[in-house]
């Protein structure tokens, strides 16, 4: 399991290293006030530790993406193992940490507003509805998906229907209250389930030697899907995600001091990555091969292969605590789903959110509208996602680069990774059944000529913004306070 430990070895070495590189690039300002200061209302912006504010980051990113998304990445082959490591390094960890500060210096800006000011007021409509398309699509899949574990977990002795309308009342209270009295109270109890079943998992499979396959660049996937696009959508969460773009306002509004932001924003990204390194060798490993793990995920999903690599590395009791941990990922990502999702729209319209009245106009709706979406198959609700999910990504991987473009700052370690995913999302919305159904010799030609043309696009535009002189940050001269 030589490939399985240095790739978690190389996440660490990532963090302390190249997390260092992207944290000097950026440039902190650790005497400048925080919009959790500047901005306090004790709803959205509430000052919180960097020890809350980190668990509550990675429990807002890790839904069930890094782990359903590498179990089903895991039928390439160990070629996964390598986006895991290099996209979490080099491509999520530098998307989470700059959306994440540049946010901070933006009063706690969302995506949609963010994208506006830097890449003009268009973007701002066109990345607001996507924004919350993409948030809608996620806090279904981040019902349907917990709900039918906690299914199969109590032997469909409670029914879907009580559990998706319990899992629905806990989202509505996270996404009405302030965020310190459930989510900053709760989120360190879900965390030590999280950490029992990634931590568990991870640790019995090299105690038990499980037979993790080595590096190879072999498409194992017994359907013979193409490596590129598919891939790198199949494994977002764990890798890169747009979905962090949303959840890292959240605590860009409760975050006390810009010093906090790489241990917050890229640290725990690079956290999802080691879980989804182990989820990924888990399913590599212990179902006879990847046809075996072919069968198990047609027959039952990810969930089921969740369950059963559980049981059988930590047996009945740890197993079940395994599958809680799970359980508890989506719902973690779910609730904050529709409250980033209430955040953005208030912002849109303008609307203040201190009385708990205006809240509700906004978040009912929400909740009627993926009510309904649970009714659709989830599989094909999962092939949306994954491409909006990725699609975001590279808005706020495009608004990172040209943020650092502006202020004369290497902006290539957001443009590369930014390029690279515009290519893959093309392709794949110009192969996809759900998109275009080309071939994908054509779509892979025609995904290069978009990325081509986009970045042309992008230096003209990014010119014309430095030369213009665009504030990079929110003026707070006029605030006293230092956090």
């Amino acid at each position: 399991m030589y490939t399985f430990l240095a790739g978690i070895a190389l996440l660490i070495i990532g963090y302390f290293t190249y997390g260092k590189f992207v944290e000097k690039v950026f440039g902190v300002n650790e005497g400048r006030s925080t919009p959790a200061y500047t901005h306090k209302d004790d709803v959205d912006y509430v000052p919180m530790s960097t020890a809350k504010n980190s668990l509550i980051q990675l429990l807002n990113i890790a839904g069930v993406g890094p782990i359903f998304g590498p179990i089903m990445g895991a039928l390439y082959g160990p070629v996964a193992f390598l986006w895991i490591v290099l996209g979490a390094i080099f491509a999520g960890a530098v998307h989470d940490y700059l959306t994440g500060m540049i946010s901070i210096r933006n009063r706690g800006a969302h995506l949609p507003e963010l994208a506006g000011k830097f890449l003009g007021k268009v973007m701002k409509h066109v990345v607001n509805a996507f924004a919350i398309l993409l948030l809608l699509l996620v806090g279904t899949v981040f019902v349907t998906a917990p709900a039918g574990l906690l299914h199969n977990l109590m032997d469909g002795k409670v029914t879907m229907g009580l559990i998706i309308a319990a899992i629905f009342v806990y989202y509505i209270l996270a996404t009405l209250l302030p965020v310190d009295k459930i989510i900053g109270r709760f989120y360190p109890i879900f965390g030590a389930l999280l950490l029992i079943s990634a931590v568990g998992v991870g640790a019995m499979l090299i105690i038990t030697g499980a037979p993790i396959p080595e590096l190879s660049l072999t498409n194992f996937h017994p359907g013979g899907a193409a490596i590129f696009p598919l891939l790198f959508l199949t494994i977002s969460c764990g890798a890169l995600s747009g979905f962090h773009a949303t959840q890292t306002p959240i605590i860009s509004r409760t975050t006390q001091n810009e010093k906090q932001g790489r241990k917050i924003f890229y640290g725990m990204m690079i956290a999802e990555g080691v879980i989804a390194m182990i989820w990924a060798a888990a399913a590599m490993s212990l179902f006879d091969g990847y046809n075996g793990l072919n069968d198990m995920l047609a027959n039952g999903g990810p969930a089921a292969i969740v369950s059963e690599a559980s049981t059988l590395m930590l047996g009945a009791i740890g197993g079940t605590l395994a599958v809680l941990g799970v359980i508890v990922l989506p719902i973690t990502s779910g609730d904050t789903a529709f409250r980033s999702a209430r955040m953005i729209i208030a912002d849109y319209f303008k609307f203040s959110q201190k009385k708990i009245t205006s809240r509700l106009w906004i978040a009912v709706p929400l909740f009627v509208i993926s009510f309904a979406l649970t009714k659709v198959d989830f599989t094909i609700l999962w092939r949306y996602f994954s491409w909006a999910n990725q699609s975001t990504a590279v808005i706020a991987l495009w608004v990172g680069a040209m943020y650092l473009f502006i202020a004369k700052k290497n902006y290539w370690i957001a443009m590369i990774p930014g390029m690279f995913m515009t290519a893959a999302v093309t392709s794949y919305i110009l192969n996809a059944p759900i998109g275009f159904g080309l071939s994908l010799t054509i779509s892979n030609i025609g995904a290069l000529i978009v990325t081509a043309v986009i970045t042309v696009m992008f230096f003209n535009a990014a010119k014309k913004a430095r030369a213009k002189n665009i504030p990079l940050d929110e003026d707070i001269s006029n605030y006293n306070k230092v956090a």
